[in-house]
Formats: C-alpha cells, sequence, structure tokens
C-alpha cells in the first residue's frame, strides 16, 4: 500500500510529535541516512519529515535534500504535502493563512552547494528529464486539500507562485521588488528543491505555505505583538490540522508529470 508524507518545518516540531503516535525510522540511502517518523494512528502508512530535524539543528543550505527525497520514495510514497513558512510580496494575500502553491519559480536549478537540483547526478538507466505537463504541483493533491480544509485556507483568485531564494539569509528589500516584479507571490529558503527532486522520483506533491510576514517594503506588517502571537497561534493550529487531515484522509494520486528516458521507459 503507498503511503502517504508530510515535510514538515521547525514551526511544528514541538506539538505535531505529541499529537501522534510516532516511530523514528532510520533509513538508509545513497545520499546518507535519513530519518523519518512513522505516524501509526492511521490506516493508511503515514510519514512525517522534520527537514531541520527534531530538534532543530539544520539551516536551510545544510539540509540534505537528495536523502529525503530517496528516503520518501523507500518508503512508497505517492502523495507529499510540502509545507513552508514564507514571505508575502503581495498586499492582497494574507498572513496567518494557509495557501496552496499553484507554481513555482527557480531561477536557477541549483541547490545550496551550488550543485545541479536533480537526482540523475550519474549517468545510469534510471536518468531522464523531468517534463512538466502537468505542473510540480499535483492538481489532484490540490483538489483534496481544498476538499480537506474547509475555511482553513485562503481561497486564492489568482494563482500562488512560490520564488525559491536559497539561504540562510534573509532577502534584502531590493530582492524582493525583484521577485515580485518576475510574478511571485511569496518565498522561502525551501520547499523547491524538496518538490523538483521529489517529482523526478514520480512522487506527486502538493505545496501549503503560510505567511508570517510581509516583504514588501511598502506593504506595513503587523506592529502589534498580541495581534502577531494571536495569529501566529491561529496559523499554527489551520497548519497543524491541514497536516493532520491529509495523513488521516489522503490518497495517493497518479503521478502527472513523466520522466524522459533516451532508450528506457
Amino acid at each position: 500500500m503507498k503511503s502517504v508524507a508530510g515535510i514538515l518545518g521547525s514551526a511544528f516540531q514541538d506539538s505535531m510529535p505529541q499529537a501522534l503516535n510516532l516511530e523514528r525510522i532510520e533509513i538508509q540511502t545513497a545520499w546518507g541516512m535519513q530519518v523519518l517518523y512513522h505516524a501509526k494512528n492511521f490506516q493508511r502508512p503515514a510519514y512525517l519529515l522534520f527537514r531541520h530535524g527534531l530538534p532543530h539543528r539544520l539551516l536551510p543550505n545544510q539540509i540534505n535534500f537528495r536523502s529525503q527525497a530517496q528516503a520518501l520514495k523507500q518508503v512508497d510514497c505517492g502523495a507529499l504535502l510540502v509545507t513552508s513558512s514564507v514571505g508575502v510580496m503581495a498586499s492582497d494575500l494574507p498572513l496567518f493563512k494557509p495557501m496552496l502553491v499553484t507554481d513555482l519559480m527557480m531561477l536557477d536549478n541549483r541547490l545550496p552547494d551550488g550543485s545541479t537540483c536533480t537526482m540523475f547526478t550519474e549517468p545510469s538507466s534510471k536518468q531522464g528529464h523531468l517534463v512538466v505537463t502537468e505542473g510540480l504541483f499535483s492538481g489532484e493533491l490540490n483538489r483534496q486539500i481544498h476538499r480537506l480544509a474547509g475555511d482553513l485556507i485562503h481561497v486564492a483568485r489568482q494563482q500562488i507562485i512560490f520564488a525559491y531564494v536559497p539561504g540562510p539569509r534573509t532577502k534584502t528589500p531590493v530582492e524582493n521588488k525583484i521577485w515580485h516584479e518576475l510574478g511571485a507571490q511569496v518565498n522561502s529558503m525551501t520547499l523547491a528543491p524538496e518538490v523538483i527532486l521529489a517529482n523526478e522520483l514520480k512522487i506527486p506533491c502538493t505545496g501549503l505555505v503560510v505567511g508570517h510576514k510581509y516583504s514588501a517594503p511598502e506593504i506595513k506588517n503587523i506592529a502589534d505583538p498580541k495581534s502577531m502571537s494571536d495569529s501566529l497561534e491561529s496559523s499554527k493550529y489551520a497548519m497543524e490540522t491541514l497536516v493532520l487531515r491529509f495523513l488521516e484522509d489522503g490518497e495517493p494520486v497518479s503521478f502527472g508529470n513523466r520522466i524522459y528516458r533516451f532508450n528506457h521507459e
């Protein structure tokens, strides 16, 4: 039976492990050992991956993205929910409200170490071109999230375009302005490598993000500490609820893109 899985950031590490019966699993991959957590409360196999480690110890540039992707493949993941906290560059998008990503922008297809963002680093019969026909985010998985979310999710009138800007530093105001002028509404230091590598392994993906600040200097952020604290708690509850619903009721789907291989499948 195919599994479902979620990739979580540091915002989840305090409460999510307590909400689930998690079993720590070490998986050896060609890229090194990777830790997954088997959520044992559900009928379908379900896994969580804490991208920064548990507890948090990895900066975005220290994450072994290939090892993470291969570990998810080895547990036969058929539906992957990738989450991220993001900066928001569009005034018509809310803070502290989960949003579904519909497309991403990664102008230089590289991992933080400078290597090409691909699982196909050496010639082999399994290598190929990832041909993006459906999109990097599965339409069927996005529909599942909408169905599971109810009013917890922001219903956007337009596409939510994610821009990947590798860390570990944050972006300057002019950099954020350039990204927005290129068409991006949100950005962060993760998510994109995870989605691209998963697609190369034929793992369907959906992306769920929540804005914690406006990253455009002309858009005013919340100044009141209590309002900020209340909003953070509200968004944390919504994201955790959606992750739990996805692990419990999410269903694997067919891979909508394809890998073009020369003289192979």
